[in-house]
């Protein structure tokens, strides 16, 4: 929903998807997360930036955490970040992505995998890794097309600003 401070929140309304979609990009994303100090894991502040709606990059209350895939900043279920860079709640934290898209060769199948470089809060924490496959919970599993860019519901109030994208 869109909050009148011109905040986009992610709280059981179901996912947001963007309407345009994105092959070779730059992306600029921040975000919020509610202080949820009687929840534990998953369930605070959960939220996901899925980068043409199939590779998450993890949103979650991390804040002093091990930093592991399925923490903030994490691919969920594929790669861990260098370093647990999330902020306490309540504070606007922001990721830079440049991701460049799979390629499939004329036969249509992938020749190449989706490579994303993200920096959170300022730090990099991944540095043009090649992500394998789709994440858990992808809109569709068609790497190498465009595709839009979806912010997470998964029930927590989590809030986001701030968007652009620049194709490459």
């Amino acid at each position: 929903k869109l909050l009148p401070s011109g905040v986009m929140e992610v709280a059981k309304g179901g996912d947001i998807v963007s309407k345009e979609k994105f092959g070779d990009h730059q992306l600029h994303v921040e975000f919020r997360l509610p202080y949820m100090p009687r929840s534990f894991g998953q369930g605070r502040g959960n939220s996901g930036v899925y980068v043409q709606g199939r590779y998450e990059t993890q949103v979650l209350d991390s804040y002093g955490l091990e930093g592991f895939d399925n923490e903030c900043g994490g691919f969920y279920q594929i790669q861990r970040p260098r370093v647990n860079m999330c902020f306490p709640p309540l504070q606007w934290q922001s990721y830079d992505i440049t991701f460049h898209s799979a390629k499939r060769g004329d036969d249509g199948k992938k020749i190449t995998n989706a490579r994303i470089t993200v920096v959170h809060n300022g730090v990099v924490i991944h540095d043009n890794f090649q992500l394998p496959h789709c994440t858990p919970g992808a809109l569709d599993e068609k790497e190498g097309e465009p595709a839009g860019l979806l912010l997470q519901d998964h029930g927590n109030p989590v809030q986001y600003r701030n968007l652009w994208v620049k194709r490459l």
